[in-house]
């Protein structure tokens, strides 16, 4: 038998996969560690909110304003809907009466009442508000291509955790479900971006990760010896290269989170009292959203809860505005409200943003199924941070809930908005996309002025 050679293959550059991984050029859109450290040095990104986090409420379908945040009690019947509007705790501002615990905690809220991008294409929207730009029409051939990196792979590679070992972007429970929720990973920018995703409901007795636990009769020892073998593989040609790279920063990342006590303390939610459990509501958007808070505790710094579906049209097959509110609209009032009070109590609310979005609204007037439909032109999206400017409304619908009258909000100003409380300027960060293109992270958002003092 011939014997293998010890010498590293080499790509047609001279340069072995594990002198290139070395190097720092880990594939991520062109951008190496020299690169980061750059961006630091410019101001791009901002070393003074390296801990800050993101909690992101993702309400794949489209929820309605009319049912939120922003209901219109002088309205028609048919444009009011089913629901009566609450006071808040903000003189002159109102909530949809399914939100009471929201409407108690109004001042350490702000609700942007003008967010549009004019599309009903849940593709198009789904794609628009998890990464800034608009999407694929929902029968173009390309409908499953995620053309930009989502805001949650953006600041995992950009930031990294803000403790060493943790994941830095997760989903929870899982990122399935809702409408075309197809947008919540890295696209250009690299594998290691991607989410980890739970994919276990944190409501369920006895709840535990899969993805850190060991398969039966596989040790640690094993799974070292089986990634050394993986690493000697060394014999794709450069042409596989990016995808190579993907490959190791998952089973890098996946090793590194099963080897730690830290990540798996922090999904530990058991360990939480029956009572703090209780204020968050004993369903998967609860419990969901108490896990969230765990997470960033130990050193996440983005998180998605995903809530679904919202998209309640009233037609055979669908939820009727008011079967579908009764059934997704206390459990969210109720995750939002336990996790701003309970980052309030720990002192942590200054550092984590919450935001609460679908892809669009529902359409102001309902339909002849009692239902309603997508609707682009304005909706809500709620925001809460105890370092931003809490407690008010921001633009103003029609008095239908139709159109923006005042102060509108594209889903760049939105991402911005995102980006800049976790210290990112960006529109001086610049990926290499498919082809080699060098391209922003956003080109012309600006963020929500009236957030920030």
């Amino acid at each position: 038998m011939k014997k293998r050679s010890s010498q590293k293959s080499a790509n047609c550059a001279g340069v072995t996969r594990r002198n290139f991984v070395q190097a720092g050029l880990l594939g991520a859109g062109g951008l190496g560690l020299a690169d980061l450290l750059k961006l630091k040095a410019e101001g791009a990104i901002h070393p003074k909110q390296q801990d800050t986090n993101v909690i992101l409420f993702w309400l794949s379908g489209g929820p309605g304003h009319m049912e939120t945040w922003d209901p219109k009690p002088e309205a028609p019947a048919d444009y009011r809907g089913p629901f009566q509007s609450i006071a808040t705790n903000l003189t002159g501002v109102q909530f949809s009466e399914l939100m009471p615990e929201q409407a108690k905690l109004a001042e350490h809220l702000a609700v942007l009442r003008t967010v549009n991008h004019g599309s009903g294409d849940h593709t198009k929207g789904n794609h628009w508000m998890l990464t800034g730009f608009e999407g694929p029409a929902f029968n173009a051939p390309d409908n499953r291509v995620q053309r930009r990196p989502s805001m949650g792979s953006a600041a995992s590679f950009l930031r990294g955790p803000n403790q060493a070992g943790m994941p830095s972007y997760v989903g929870v429970p899982h990122l399935h479900g809702g409408t075309d929720n197809l947008f919540h990973y890295s696209s250009y920018i690299g594998g290691g971006s991607n989410p980890f995703i739970v994919n276990s409901d944190p409501n369920t007795a006895g709840f535990n990760v899969k993805n850190l636990t060991l398969t039966t009769g596989l040790t640690l020892d094993r799974l070292r010896n089986r990634q050394q073998l993986l690493g000697s593989l060394d014999v794709l040609p450069r042409s596989h290269e990016k995808l190579i790279l993907d490959v190791d920063e998952h089973q890098q990342k996946a090793f590194d989170l099963l080897n730690s006590k830290g990540v798996r303390s922090a999904f530990d939610i058991a360990a939480e009292p029956d009572s703090l459990r209780d204020s968050y509501g004993r369903h998967t958007f609860g419990q969901s959203a108490l896990l969230a808070r765990r997470l960033v505790e130990h050193g996440a710094t983005f998180v998605t809860v995903n809530c679904v579906p919202w998209d309640h049209h009233g037609s055979p097959g669908q939820y009727k505005t008011e079967e579908g509110a009764r059934k997704l609209i206390p459990p969210l009032d109720a995750a939002i409200a336990g996790l701003v009070r309970d980052l309030i109590d720990r002192g942590l609310y200054e550092k984590t943003l919450i935001v609460a979005m679908g892809e669009f609204g529902r359409t102001p007037r309902m339909n002849k199924h009692a239902g309603r439909d997508h609707w682009g032109r304005t909706f809500s999206v709620l925001m809460g941070c105890g370092g931003m400017n809490m407690g008010q409304v921001i633009g103003r619908s029609s008095k239908h809930g139709e159109t923006v009258v005042e102060r509108p909000v594209s889903p760049q100003d939105v991402a911005a908005t995102i980006y800049r409380h976790l210290g990112i300027d960006p529109q001086r960060v610049m990926f290499n996309d498919r082809l080699d293109r060098p391209l922003p992270l956003l080109d012309s958002g600006e963020a929500v002025s009236e957030l920030f003092v």
